[in-house]
């Protein structure tokens, strides 16, 4: 029986691209999920399959509907398409290879890393402005689902800005471990409004070694 004081949040990176493997920077652009990627997703289905859910939100990116669809698996709950969930636009830089666009701008690679505050190249969005549009569509969600169980399935950045909100941590120790690994799981219970980390980045469910993708 669910605590109906309780709200759970189930907050998920969508499993591996084929763009993940290039390390191209996908952004609001998409590839599909390898096999791997399905595999990663249908082993974390397979793990909460027993856990409550009672809605699902997804980025509106099919990588991350996909992901949700097969998280889902026969159960009959409504997935909810959300734009806010998107990952950061990476404006020029989306469709390119990590190791090009380091070459070209050095310095605002480095930012991306080190200095997220201060990361903005043409056409693309800050990490705040992905913070607000994430953050405020998570308020929305949780008031919405009180003391019900949410998955969100969305994207590395969102995953990390989602996750330094609960934590307050500030933007520039984002990445910061740890790691988000594909289809990797972060659960919150919030209870009198105090969240409560119970897992964060947590791959015990993969059947396979992880790569750094």
């Amino acid at each position: 029986m669910m605590d109906n004081n309780k709200t759970v949040i189930y907050l998920v990176r969508h499993g591996q691209t084929e763009w993940n493997v290039e390390h191209r920077l996908q952004g609001h652009q998409d590839s599909p999920l390898t096999e791997l990627g399905i595999k990663q997703a249908e082993w974390l289905g397979e793990s909460i399959q027993n856990e409550q859910i009672d809605m699902i939100y997804s980025s509106s990116s099919l990588r991350a509907r996909r992901t949700a669809e097969i998280i889902r698996g026969i159960r009959d709950i409504d997935i909810i398409d959300s734009h806010e969930l998107k990952e950061i636009h990476l404006g020029i830089w989306e469709g390119k290879v990590m190791a090009e666009v380091k070459e070209l701008d050095p310095e605002q690679f480095d930012r991306f890393w080190n200095d997220p505050d201060k990361f903005k190249v043409q056409g693309s969005e800050t990490f705040q402005e992905v913070s607000d549009r994430a953050i405020n569509k998570l308020r929305q969600i949780i008031s919405e689902n009180q003391g019900k169980s949410v998955l969100i399935v969305t994207h590395t950045v969102v995953v990390k800005l989602i996750m330094a909100y609960f934590e307050e941590r500030p933007m520039k120790e984002i990445w910061s471990p740890p790691y988000i690994h594909p289809a990797c799981l972060c659960k919150v219970e919030i209870e009198t409004d105090k969240p409560k980390i119970v897992l964060h980045g947590d791959i015990t469910h993969y059947k396979e070694e992880p790569d750094a993708s």
